[in-house]
């Protein structure tokens, strides 16, 4: 009774959130801008939503709550310090795209190098996408909710069987919104699958608190913070999995390219009405951040302090909480979200594989002249092919060593840094030639499996550092690599930047200020998991973690005080090459 219960109730909530989505997308997707781009017309709250929810899938659900089970709050470094490559974002990077009108990354690397760039970057998502990201989502996805629901017991089959099953299932479902809806139908599910996913982060540790305290939140609390206070420590050590060092050095590159230059995510940014919903949008989803440590971390220290060492997988801890505390009536509600969350990240990858294939291969190269309703044909043609494709390959993950969310990183290493150094060099120089940035891409793929993988399984030489900290290196090398081929061969003409904005430019008024305080979240999120705050052994937080505060907050009023009275003017100036004196840029977008 209870599994029919959770089932029909889970197909209720996403049932409503599929005839939502359709009433928001009718006769919306007949134009390539309407099915590639949401028609331009994306508001803030729907481009926040949609980046959170493309951003969490089951990966973080169940990887951030077993990392912080096993060892302590050090892997909060990939969702909290997303914020400074946000701020880039929102700041520097957006204007560029959307006063460039550009539709694909892939589109920009054309317009500053070549079409063999273009091309190049192209190929590096595709490999990326088919092969590791899109299965990936959906076997980390579907392996949730076998953990969380039993399904081989519940259908009385094999777990080889299971994995298959929910695979097709999941993907078969994702595959409908991200083929047939476009990006909007992708932009509204999500921000409705996004507030559920808020609702079940915020539930799940308040149950916990709850049982750890018998029945007393603030006792839950207090457990967690003096006993075995080490957990809450985020500064992570050189024998963590992510040290601390890790934050300044590749990560900054890691998490830029995936927010400023990866092609799923800056997607629904480049579908804002204009630049301000397009700046809100990106800064809002910079503090849902903040909030994935306390929502996706908390709950694994909970259920160490409740079950102990006594779990046979790290990965169980989250699903151990859900299945011991969350009410019945919950459960499909819960499920609905943690599909919701599954098949975001899979339809929007989808749908961005289907946006650059058309839009920078098959367009430019083998029809110059097709129509939209051509272009949304095809693009549905590649989508379906992806996903048949990202079905077979998910559920041979299976057989992948253990780590997969630590394997997952390395392989990305592969595409996202040569991405964002052909981006910040582009942005930055004028002279520098597209063979500079074709030579870049060559050497750290080879580069990158050598210090990754290819000398310990060649020479049995296991090179000792990182591998955020390899994405440091290789960053800077090949950025040094692109200059000095400027020096030798420059490019004839130096590029020039091209206005063709679509959209208003006008930033968003309160964009600096927002930019200052989100800086100062992400300060407060390590300070309170220190030992200046609540991983202080000696209590609830240490003697010097409310002056620590103190200081912060007087920082934050000072340079937010500035940020909004003078750099404002100077910014929006120089974005849209208008004076504000006496005209309605000062008023609130």
């Amino acid at each position: 009774m209870n599994v029919m219960f959770t089932i029909l109730s889970c197909a209720f909530f996403m049932g409503i959130v599929a005839w939502i989505s359709y009433q928001k997308t009718k006769g919306e997707v007949s134009s390539a801008d309407g099915y590639f781009l949401a028609g331009r017309g994306l508001a803030g709250i729907f481009i926040a939503g949609s980046l959170l929810l493309t951003n969490l899938s089951a990966e973080q659900l169940i990887g951030l709550n077993g990392q912080s089970y096993r060892l302590n709050m050090s892997n909060m470094a990939w969702e909290v310090t997303a914020g400074v490559a946000i701020i880039i974002l929102a700041i520097y990077l957006l204007p560029k795209y959307l006063g460039g009108a550009f539709s694909t990354l892939p589109q920009f690397l054309k317009t500053r190098y070549d079409d063999g760039v273009r091309r190049l970057s192209v190929y590096l998502f595709m490999l990326g996408y088919v092969l590791v990201t899109i299965p990936s989502v959906l076997y980390s996805g579907s392996l949730a909710v076998l953990k969380l629901f039993d399904v081989p017991e519940l259908l009385g089959i094999s777990y080889f069987q299971s994995i298959w099953l929910v695979v097709w299932v999941v993907g078969i479902i994702g595959g409908i919104y991200a083929i047939f809806g476009g990006l909007r139908a992708v932009a509204v599910s999500d921000t409705i699958n996004g507030i559920g996913l808020l609702i079940i982060g915020i539930l799940m540790p308040i149950l916990g608190f709850l049982a750890l305290g018998n029945g007393s939140i603030i006792a839950g609390i207090k457990e967690i913070t003096i006993t075995h206070a080490e957990k809450l420590n985020a500064i992570g050590s050189p024998t963590d999995s992510i040290p601390f060092g890790t934050i300044f050095t590749g990560m900054v590159y890691a998490n830029l390219f995936y927010w400023g230059t990866n092609q799923y995510v800056i997607q629904r940014t480049l579908g804002a009405k204009n630049l301000a919903e397009g700046q809100k949008g990106v800064l809002l989803s910079g503090f849902f951040k903040i909030l994935v440590p306390f929502m996706m971390m908390i709950p694994g220290i909970i259920a160490f302090h409740l079950y102990g060492d006594s779990l046979k997988s790290v990965d169980l801890a989250f699903p151990t909480l859900v299945t011991n505390l969350l009410p019945t009536a919950l459960s499909g509600f819960f499920l609905a979200v943690l599909l919701g969350a599954v098949l975001s990240s899979f339809n929007s990858l989808l749908n961005s594989a289907a946006t650059m294939f058309v839009l920078d291969i098959y367009k430019p190269h083998f029809n110059p002249k097709a129509d939209d309703k051509k272009l949304i044909t095809v693009s549905k043609v590649f989508g379906t092919i992806v996903a048949l494709v990202s079905f077979v390959v998910s559920p041979m993950l299976m057989n992948a060593p253990d780590g997969l969310w630590d394997l997952i990183r390395r392989f990305t290493g592969f595409f996202n840094i040569p991405i964002i150094v052909l981006v910040m060099v582009g942005v930055l120089t004028k002279r520098v030639p597209a063979i500079a940035a074709k030579v870049a891409v060559y050497f750290h793929i080879i580069t990158y499996f050598m210090l990754v993988w290819g000398m310990k399984w060649l020479f049995g030489w296991q090179v000792s550092i990182h591998f955020v900290h390899v994405y440091f290196i290789l960053f800077w090398s090949e950025v040094a690599i692109m200059l000095i081929i400027s020096k030798i061969a420059p490019r004839r003409e130096p590029w020039k930047y091209e206005k063709r904005a679509k959209v208003d430019m006008t930033p968003w008024r309160y964009t600096p200020l927002v930019s200052v305080l989100l800086c100062s979240a992400m300060v407060f999120t390590y300070i309170l998991f220190s030992k200046v705050g609540l991983a202080y052994g000696g209590g609830i937080a240490s003697p010097s973690f409310l002056p620590s505060l103190g200081v912060l907050v007087v920082f934050t009023i000072i340079i937010g005080y500035i940020a909004h009275t003078a750099w404002y003017k100077k910014y929006a100036e120089y974005l849209t090459g208008k004076s504000l004196e006496g005209s309605s840029g000062h008023k609130i977008n």
